[in-house]
This record gives structure tokens, sequence and C-alpha cells, in this order.
């Protein structure tokens, strides 16, 4: 075996001296704070099942796509399930991608033309500006939330000529915080730009059946591209793209992650159908999840440990403990007391801005929230 090239092994050494060098980590049975499965749907042994029984019912019995959705992939449970979707979000269409990392590559690096801007929110997902990173379009970040600095970018870069994509999230992986998002549609339509929102930790966490921030608040007419990734909330795999048909068809002509790959196997396509045809059906776990933040935000407040913590109402709550070293010793402090919960380190998170994420879900008891905030504060104070 050639000897591995010394440029990649100084990065690793790199990685290695900051403490951010990562590992891939085992199954541990400790109390779950650390997943992004919400409603705990991903070990449902009812969607499982029903899953498994639509499968029969349907007489499918296939392991694989056996190609492209553009060639021999497009099964018939493609077709009931985006019908579903656009349905369930009051969308026009429906475009299933593989993943949300795929889905937002597809789009971003497609549908903004060499003549247009890109004004995304500095902490947008890798994913995001991965797909930025391929278009041909340019782009300019905009201060985390900041309307008015994104406004001003708009003023200076609109013209007759080319088309401005405003890109954010409604809910931030690793803040659990959302913009103004009324005020962004309406900054939006006020000038004639193009609104792009992800909704990967919104999907079951926010709105009466779980449908997202936008449906939510109601200004999902006024968002030109919504994606919706199911591998959160959902506890399965997979995303979609919503938006009109002309999207969509411009998307299948010209999305080269959906174009180039094999399609998801029905299983995967049934389980997502089955999930969404439970979060309809079980509006408990959504409540149950909504308790729980209301909880850790009440405890959080009771044990002081309120002002390093990113004001949010979601499920993602992060504690800003600055520093790889003592971000890592906290959280195997609480790991060691049975607690599931991940520090973030930089370059994953700006330096100084390393932190706690602890993820909430229906399935934790108000005791367990209680317990992990009391043994943080043990280990801070």
């Amino acid at each position: 075996m050639k000897q591995f090239p010394k440029s990649l092994q100084q990065k690793i050494e790199l990685r290695q001296q900051s403490n951010s060098f990562r590992v891939l980590p085992e199954p541990n049975g400790l109390i779950d704070f650390a997943s992004n499965d919400y409603l705990g749907f991903s070990k449902s042994g009812i969607i499982f099942q029903e899953t498994h029984q639509y499968l029969l019912d349907h007489a499918i019995i296939q392991n694989g796509a056996t190609g492209s959705r553009l060639l021999s992939g497009n099964h018939a449970l493609y077709k009931a399930l985006e019908e579903h979707i656009a349905h369930f979000h009051n969308s026009e269409t429906a475009l299933v991608f593989n993943s949300g990392y795929d889905a937002n590559l597809g789009f971003f690096s497609s549908v903004p033309q060499r003549t247009d801007f890109i004004l995304y929110d500095e902490y947008s997902h890798a994913s995001i500006r991965d797909g930025i990173r391929l278009s041909n379009a340019r782009s300019f970040k905009f201060e985390h939330n900041d309307l008015d600095e994104l406004e001003a970018l708009i003023l200076k870069y609109k013209s007759e000529n080319s088309e401005i994509y405003i890109v954010t999230e409604s809910v931030f992986s690793m803040d659990g915080d959302s913009p103004d998002l009324e005020k962004l549609a309406q900054i939006t339509e006020q000038h004639g730009c193009f609104l792009v929102l992800d909704e990967a930790h919104a999907l079951g966490v926010f709105g009466e059946d779980g449908c997202g921030l936008i449906q939510d608040l109601g200004v999902q007419d006024k968002v030109f591209a919504r994606i919706m990734t199911f591998g959160k909330g959902l506890g399965v795999h997979g995303a979609a793209v919503l938006g009109s048909k002309q999207l969509k068809d411009f998307l299948v002509n010209f999305a080269r992650s959906f174009i180039y790959t094999t399609a998801l196997p029905p299983h995967s396509v049934a389980e997502i159908l089955i999930a969404y045809k439970n979060l309809e059906t079980q509006k408990t776990e959504i409540e149950k999840l909504r308790n729980n933040i209301l909880h850790f935000n009440q405890e959080k407040q009771r044990i002081g440990l309120k002002p390093i913590f990113v004001r949010n109402k979601s499920a993602i709550q992060s504690a800003i403990i600055p520093g790889n070293d003592k971000v890592k010793m906290i959280a195997g402090k609480l790991q060691e007391n049975g607690f599931d919960v991940r520090a973030i380190l930089s370059p994953t998170v700006p330096e100084n801005q390393e932190r706690l994420r602890f993820c909430l879900h229906s399935f934790n008891t108000r005791e367990e929230i209680t317990k992990v905030l009391e043994t943080l504060a043990k280990y801070l104070f």
C-alpha cells in the first residue's frame, strides 16, 4: 500500500492537537439527549409493522430500486407518496430526494443561474453551503437572523437582469433558533425575491399536526421552495422539495443529485408514507414533545442555567461552553452519569461558540430532563 499523503496526515494531526478529531461513536445505551428522533418514530413498532403490512397489501416484494428514477427506479409508491406529502404540506407538488443533503445539493447547484444572487444566513447548514458552492450564481452571506443586513444586500444587488434567492432555515440545527419568518416573507415579497427555507428541524415539532413552522405561521404561499427532511421528526430517511409544478419539472431535468443516483427502495418510500400518516394520528407524541420543551425551559430558569443557553422554543437546546477541551470534558461527565449529550466542537461551530447540544424528545421524562440539567449545573458551577 502506498504511503499516506503527508498533507493529509498534517490535517489529521492538526485536528488531534485542537481536540476536534472526530471518531465514530459506538451505541451506548444512555438516556437519549443526542438524536434528532424528536417523536421516537425511528423506534416505533407501529410504523415498522404498518410499513411491512402496506408492502404486503400492495404485493410489493422488492429489495432495491434497480436504478435512478428517470430509468427503472420510479416505482408506483413514489406517486402516492409525493401526492400525500404535497397535500399534507399544502403545496402544489413534492419531489422526493434520497436525503436532505441530496435535496439541498440538487436544488442550490441547479436552480440559481449564473446571473443570479444567493443571499444566505451565515449559519446555514453545510448541505446548503455545499450546494451553493456548486452553483454558478454569486453568493453572499448575511449575519445570523439579521434581516436588516439582508435587506441592505437585496437593495445592493437587485437588478432587472437577475433573480435573488434568499436562503435560511426555519429552525437552525446548532442553535435551535428561528428567524422572524413572517417579516422575512414580507421582505421577500416586497422586493420580488425567491424565498427558500430548510425545514429539517421543524417537521414533526411545529404545527398542530407537525407540519412545520412555515405552515404553522401560514406563510407557505410566500415561499418559493421548502426542503423537508425525513430523518429527524419522522424518524425515517429521505427528503422532499416542495414547490410549484414548474420547479418540480426543472429539478427532474437539471438537479444532478436527483438524476444520477439510484432511487430509494420501495421499503424506504413506504416507510416515509406510513410515518406521515402516523404524524397525523399520533398527536399525543407531538404534545408530549412540546410539554418537554416547556419543562426544559422552566428548569433551566429554575436552576440558573438560562444565561448560557441560546434562547428558543424548539427541540434543540444549546448551552454555549467555549473551548473544545472544556465542553468535551463536561459532555464526558454527563455521559458518565448516564446521559447521552454531545459536545459540538469547532470547526463545526465557530471558535468560542462550542456548545453542548441537548435534543429533546417526546419519550424523555420530566425527571430525566430535571436530572440532566442538575448534573450539568454540578460540573459548571
